[in-house]
C-alpha cells in the first residue's frame, strides 16, 4: 500500500519524507489540489478531517495527515491550532512567527514556556487511528536562527539553549513533536504493512 501525504505544507512535506522515505508521496503529486476546511476543535480533529478528505479521493491508500502547531499558556493557548493562520488566511510562516513575536512584546514578555503539539491521522482501510507528539520548551521575543520552518526560530526546547532555528536537523528531528507522533504512528503501521 501507498503512504500518501494529505499535507501541501513543504516544510512538512520534507521532515515526513525524511521520516519514512521513499515510500512516501505527497497527494498534491497524484491528484488536483483541493481546499480542505479545518474546522476542528483541536489538533486531532482537523487531522482526521485531512486525512478523510484525501482518503475519500484515494481510497485505497493509507493517509498520513499531521495537524500541529505552538501554544503559549501565557497568552492563553494562542495560536494554538490557528498556528498556520495566525496572522490570517493566507499568511506565510513569517507572518505568523512575526504576529506572536509582537504579541509577546504586546504583553511584555520576553520569554515564557510553549509547547509544539503533532497530532497524526492515518486513514487507512482498516479505520481512522491518531496519535499524539508533544515538545516543551519556551518562546522568546525574537527570531534566532534559519533553519526550520514555522515558529522554529523563537522557540528554545527544554534542555537547550538555542532556537530549532539554530539547531541541526539531526536534533530537532530526534527531539520534535511530530517525530514523537510519527513513531507510534509508525507502530501502527508496521502491523498494517
Amino acid at each position: 500500500m501507498r503512504i500518501v501525504l494529505a499535507s501541501s505544507n513543504q516544510g512538512k512535506i520534507k521532515e515526513i519524507k525524511k521520516y519514512f522515505g521513499d515510500n512516501v508521496v505527497a497527494f498534491s503529486d497524484l491528484i488536483e489540489p483541493f481546499e480542505i476546511i479545518e474546522d476542528g476543535n483541536s489538533f486531532k480533529e482537523n487531522a482526521i478531517i485531512k486525512a478523510k478528505a484525501i482518503q475519500y479521493k484515494l481510497p485505497n491508500d493509507i493517509i498520513i495527515a499531521d495537524d500541529s502547531g505552538i501554544s503559549v499558556p501565557e497568552l492563553g493557548g494562542i495560536p494554538g491550532i490557528y498556528s498556520a493562520r495566525f496572522a490570517g488566511e493566507n499568511a506565510s510562516d513569517k507572518d505568523n512567527l512575526f504576529k506572536l513575536i509582537n504579541t509577546l512584546k504586546e504583553h511584555n514578555i520576553s520569554k515564557t514556556p510553549a509547547y509544539y503539539t503533532s497530532a497524526i491521522a492515518l486513514a487507512t482501510p482498516y479505520g481512522i487511528f491518531t496519535t499524539h507528539g508533544f515538545m516543551y520548551g519556551e518562546v522568546i521575543d525574537e527570531a534566532r536562527g534559519d533553519k526550520g520552518f514555522g515558529y522554529d526560530p523563537m522557540f528554545i526546547p527544554l534542555g537547550f539553549d538555542k532556537t530549532l532555528g539554530e539547531l541541526d536537523d539531526d536534533i530537532k528531528k530526534e527531539i520534535s513533536h511530530r517525530t514523537k507522533a510519527l513513531n507510534l504512528a509508525k507502530h501502527i503501521l508496521d502491523v498494517m504493512i
